[in-house]
């Protein structure tokens, strides 16, 4: 992936730096990229659907409804599938 890159300054007390750092060590990454992780992470998590009325179940309901094509299989359907997975990884019985 080809990517700019630009550098920005973050402010932090010494303590927060070892920490961080330390924790990025703990996980096998650098602090550059440990800080740009738990950034995504936040962005993540403030940018998720929170439904909190039946209006915004509704509207999330359209909008899935929308982007979706095709129909839902009937939950028969699912049931069969996964009957099927679970005897498909066994062994086959002795002879």
């Amino acid at each position: 992936m080809c990517m700019t890159s630009l550098r920005i300054q973050v402010v932090v007390s010494p303590e927060e730096r070892a920490a961080f750092r330390a924790q990025a060590v703990r996980e096998g990454r650098s602090l550059s990229e440990w800080l740009r992780e738990a950034a995504r992470s936040r962005l993540a998590v403030a940018s998720a659907i929170h439904i909190n009325s039946v209006d915004d179940l509704q509207a999330f309901f359209a909008e899935c409804d929308e982007r979706e094509m095709g129909a839902e299989p009937d939950w028969d359907q699912h049931l069969q599938v996964i009957r099927r997975s679970r005897v498909a990884g066994l062994p086959d019985p002795a002879p």
